[in-house]
């Protein structure tokens, strides 16, 4: 009597699962009934669910990326306001952060660091956060979404283009597109060479969009999996189990590696990019 239920409750698991992925395959792939890719529910999925709603989770990307936002506003006006000269717990990690960064930057541009670094350490902070809020419970990770990190790399593609302009001025920046040439084989190859540094300087961000997007959408989606699975798992044994065993557990700690490993490649990126906008003197 045991050995039937527990087959019947694997039978019935099995269905479940080939049910759910056929609603999947109808609507789109990898998407479920709503349209969404598979994440972890956030606030705002259950805020749809208590008031009867269906348009709050298609905001998830841009609430929480403001949320984030806000809250690191909040911290950097704290860690203003009560600095110290000797530094309480949250002001030395605040410090810890800002060196290692800073020691990071300053490697590669050198003394242009101080000019650039407001810029690159809130890129590298903001981009941080939002990896490893995927992993904070009812949070999303707006990282995870093609459209935030387009948004991301479009910034560091305009800014890249106005200190080029500004740094080199506009007949620099052409010669610069152009290959610097300076002899006569290199003038000739000019037809070559400002083609592909013109289509380049437009793959640089769509390869640092596509790079973060693939990655942290990939941890999410792999975290997510393991959820599923693990509740799954456990309705072989409770049909109506809510809570399943922790498969998920070991990826949290990959993705906090991960995420901030993807935040320092997209930064360092960035950094050489502005490295090669500067004048070939000057890094």
């Amino acid at each position: 009597m045991i050995q039937y239920k527990f087959l019947n409750n694997i039978i019935i698991a099995t269905q479940e699962v080939a049910g759910h992925a056929e609603k999947a395959a109808e609507h789109g792939g990898d998407h479920g009934e709503d349209g969404l890719s598979m994440h972890i529910p956030s606030a705002l999925t259950f805020f749809d669910k208590w008031f009867g709603t269906a348009y709050a989770h298609h905001f998830a990307v841009t609430f929480f990326a403001l949320l984030i936002a806000v809250i690191m506003m909040i911290c950097a006006l704290v860690v203003y306001r009560k600095r110290q000269m000797i530094p309480g717990p949250f002001q030395n990690v605040v410090e810890m952060i800002f060196e290692g960064l800073y020691n990071l930057v300053y490697s590669m541009l050198g003394k242009d660091t101080d000019r650039y670094i407001p810029f690159l350490g809130t890129l590298f902070l903001y981009i941080w956060f939002m990896n490893l809020s995927g992993l904070v419970p009812f949070f999303h990770a707006p990282t995870s979404a093609l459209n935030m990190t387009l948004a991301l790399s479009i910034s560091v593609f305009f800014y890249v283009q106005y200190i080029s302009l500004t740094r080199l001025g506009p007949k620099k920046y052409l010669l610069h597109l152009c290959g610097d040439p300076s002899s006569g084989v290199t003038w000739a190859l000019v037809i070559i060479n400002f083609p592909l540094h013109f289509v380049g300087e437009f793959i640089k961000p769509f390869s640092l969009a596509m790079r973060l997007f693939g990655n942290i959408f990939g941890e999410d989606t792999l975290i997510a999996v393991m959820i599923s699975l693990g509740v799954v798992f456990m309705s072989i044994f409770w049909h109506d189990a809510y809570v399943g065993v922790p498969f998920q557990l070991p990826f949290y700690f990959l993705s906090l590696l991960l995420g901030t490993i993807q935040a320092l490649v997209f930064t360092m990126l960035s950094t050489s990019y502005i490295m090669m906008a500067l004048p070939h003197g000057e890094h």
